[in-house]
């Protein structure tokens, strides 16, 4: 009985050796940028605001010219060339408005317009006579309502045709110097998606998120600085995030 005995334990033995040396023998990888994405997982409020004025602070650096890029000169002109930026590029637009601002120089002139004549000025500009309808009608509120003066305020602004949220906070910020809220484009929420600022997709819980993150009188700012780094640097389709200035403190870089 003794062999028979002595000749189970050995395979026993092996067993138990082999499962303790498998674990050596082939390690686990950590897939690069894991770490950085288990700790945004686990960042409370406070790590959180210190990690997004750090990247405030980055961008603030690398943009110190940042603005809005559209062409204006008066609120007048900013709100109309705001209303035809949607679905197109700001490049557009600023071919256009000139051509439009000559012939429309004030609101009143705007609003006696005839809407053949502006759509054919702003056809390229897509959409042109939805665009038409709101910039014509929009114009002709402002002579009617608030005797030829674009309003400042959110309240008033959003009762206009055409004009929105994010049209007025454009207006606002940037025409008036209003910090009433974050402008939210594509850009803007494409990136606080990637930086972990948010993973909501909806504007509106975008700029809440961001109005609670940082402080109001950086919100015109932030849509800048984020505007001007998805157009120049995070990309939609292949984000440069060797060549980010924020990789460190981004949860998403060299994963997109």
């Amino acid at each position: 009985m003794r062999p028979k005995l002595a000749k189970r334990q050995t395979p026993n033995v092996a067993r138990t050796f082999v499962k303790k040396t498998k674990p050596l023998a082939r390690p686990a990888v950590t897939p690069p940028g894991a770490s950085r994405a288990a700790r945004q997982r686990k960042e409370d409020a406070h790590a959180k605001r210190a990690r997004a004025a750090e990247i405030y602070k980055k961008l603030s650096e690398l943009y110190p010219d940042a603005h809005c890029e559209l062409d204006f000169k008066n609120p007048f002109q900013l709100l109309v060339a705001t209303i035809l930026s949607a679905q197109t590029t700001d490049k557009r637009v600023n071919m256009v408005t000139p051509t439009l601002f000559a012939k429309y120089p004030t609101v009143q002139a705007l609003a006696r317009a005839k809407t053949e004549d502006v759509e054919e000025i702003i056809k390229s500009t897509g959409f042109f006579r939805a665009k038409t309808k709101s910039i014509v009608g929009m114009s002709g509120g402002v002579v009617d309502r608030f005797n030829g003066q674009i309003p400042n305020t959110l309240e008033a602004l959003v009762t206009l045709p055409g004009v929105g949220r994010k049209t007025a906070n454009v207006v606002l910020g940037n025409a008036f110097d209003v910090n009433e809220g974050v402008v939210v484009d594509t850009h803007v929420a494409r990136l606080s998606k990637r930086l972990g600022f948010t993973t909501d997709d909806d504007p509106i819980k975008i700029e809440q998120t961001l109005m609670d993150l940082f402080p109001r009188e950086q919100w015109t700012m932030l849509s800048h600085l984020l505007i001007w780094h998805g157009r120049r640097v995070c990309f939609a389709r292949k984000p440069n995030c060797a060549g980010c200035v924020v990789n460190g403190l981004c949860p998403s870089a060299f994963k997109v």
